[in-house]
């Protein structure tokens, strides 16, 4: 059977890969991409936007024991559990058929299969019905990642959940353990604890959200407290025993173990690359840790093999991943591409309250030695803040003192992952205090809040 060319093959159909395939066939490429499972890779169908879902029910849940406050009535209020999944599935089903209509729309050729890369150029795809030998110049390597399992605290999507068992959860918990307090382990705590669950959430470093500003992490983890959730910092899951269907968990804090007993656990320890099985180390591809080495450019060292999103190291975010997809293609076609940076990617979790950050933290800002400015404005000094009766938030810019430069932005409180893109496009353009300064935000809006925070940074402020 004769190889099918290609002048560009992409493996694996996430916001990195489909993009990547997109944008090469925008630019006249005859292009392939494989896919092992669902089309809009862990992004679309079991991450970013199906949990976006499922929050955005608590949130209503949530607000709908407040009608008081908004001089409304609700009697009865409850939740049906398996309509909310019902409801996120649907959503990350309506969007994974979308990028199916996007592929044939851009001429890509679609293999649902497992790929390998048995030569330079070369991808061997095994498919339901068989195998597909196909070839090209370029290959974009877009496998992703996975969740992190740590020895005796592997899943059995009873007792012990990964994202993927929390997002169609066999039950309710009453008495949740989240281990691991970044952006999906947070996100999902929010989530059963908004719904009833009594949550305690153990986080190894010495604060939640551990890679947000320090003042961010504080101000998270006073308001997760008020919501009923425990906060154990600087603790360490040892071991989980299971019996029945209770789980006891050996807490490691202080230096003594403490243990309890909890109905769920959900792990959230990081991610792992997928690696493994594409014949990656045998073409002589660097591969730390499970990430692969790549340059700037996304460029792994072997000549006509790029790496691109969760498999290329952090941050692991889908905008970012998406972001070098285009460039890759980019760089593919000859033109001129511009390098991802990681300080001007935005980062944004949706618990309650949302948090979201780009550039660098304060603390990051004075070690790489900056003199800096800072300045901070609260939602309770925002007229907007107080109508949505969201009075809980805080929004934190720094600036070099020498240059007027934005280092860095970071937020916590109702849609602030929206608001950040304001400083993002700031700081794509370069923008100064005085230009941030001199801009005229509408009023009333929340966006007003980031203004009067520059205007602290430069003793400026109005409103507080």
């Amino acid at each position: 059977m004769a190889a099918k060319s290609f002048d560009l093959i992409v493996i694996g159909a996430g916001p990195g890969g489909y993009v990547a395939a997109i944008r090469a066939a925008q630019l006249g490429m005859k292009v392939a991409i494989v896919e092992r499972e669902h089309l809009g890779g862990i992004c679309l169908n079991w991450g970013c936007i199906p949990t976006k879902a499922m929050l955005r029910s608590s949130e209503v849940f949530h607000l709908m024991h407040r009608a008081k406050e908004f001089g409304l009535k609700a009697d009865g209020i409850g939740y049906d559990l398996d309509a909310v999944v019902k409801r996120s599935r649907k959503v990350a089903g309506q969007l994974s058929g979308g990028i199916g209509h996007l592929m044939k729309k851009n001429k890509v050729t679609v293999f649902m299969g497992e790929a390998t890369i048995p030569a330079k150029g070369k991808v061997s795809v095994k498919t339901d019905k068989g195998s597909e030998e196909l070839t090209a110049k370029n290959i974009v390597l877009a496998t992703g990642a996975r969740a992190r399992e740590l020895p005796g605290l592997e899943a059995d999507g009873k007792l012990v959940w990964t994202y993927k068992h929390a997002l169609q959860p066999a039950h309710m918990p009453k008495k949740l353990l989240v281990i691991g307090s970044g952006a999906i382990g947070i996100e999902f705590a929010s989530f059963y604890n908004t719904l009833g669950a009594d949550t305690t959430v153990v986080e190894v470093m010495d604060r939640v959200l551990p890679v947000e500003d320090a003042e961010i992490s504080a101000f998270a983890k006073k308001s997760f407290e008020k919501q009923g959730m425990k906060i154990m910092q600087k603790a360490m899951v040892k071991k989980l025993d299971r019996k029945g269907d209770t789980v006891t968990a050996h807490i490691e804090v202080g230096g003594k173990v403490e243990t309890m007993d909890f109905d769920t656990v959900i792990s959230a320890v990081g991610i792992v690359g997928n690696v493994e099985g594409l014949g990656l180390e045998e073409l002589g591809v660097k591969i730390d840790r499970t990430h692969v080495i790549t340059d700037e450019f996304c460029r792994t060292g072997v000549d006509g093999l790029y790496a691109i999103g969760d498999i290329a190291g952090a941050p692991w975010l889908a905008h970012k991943a998406s972001h070098e997809g285009v460039m890759v293609a980019d760089l593919i076609a000859g033109k001129h591409a511009h390098p991802v940076k990681p300080e001007s990617i935005a980062g944004c979790t949706y618990c309650h309250p949302q948090v979201a950050s780009v550039g660098y933290t304060e603390a990051k800002a004075k070690e790489l030695g900056y003199e800096i400015k800072v300045g901070r404005f609260p939602f309770i000094g925002n007229g907007k803040a107080i109508a949505l009766g969201e009075e809980n938030g805080l929004i934190k810019t720094i600036f070099d003192a020498k240059t007027g430069e934005l280092l860095g932005a970071h937020m916590i409180g109702a849609e602030v992952t929206e608001l950040i893109q304001g400083y993002v496009v700031g700081r794509q353009l370069e923008t100064t205090e005085e230009d941030l300064m001199n801009t005229v935000f509408p009023h009333p809006t929340l966006s007003e809040m980031m203004h009067e925070s520059v205007l602290d940074a430069y003793d400026r402020v109005i409103h507080m």
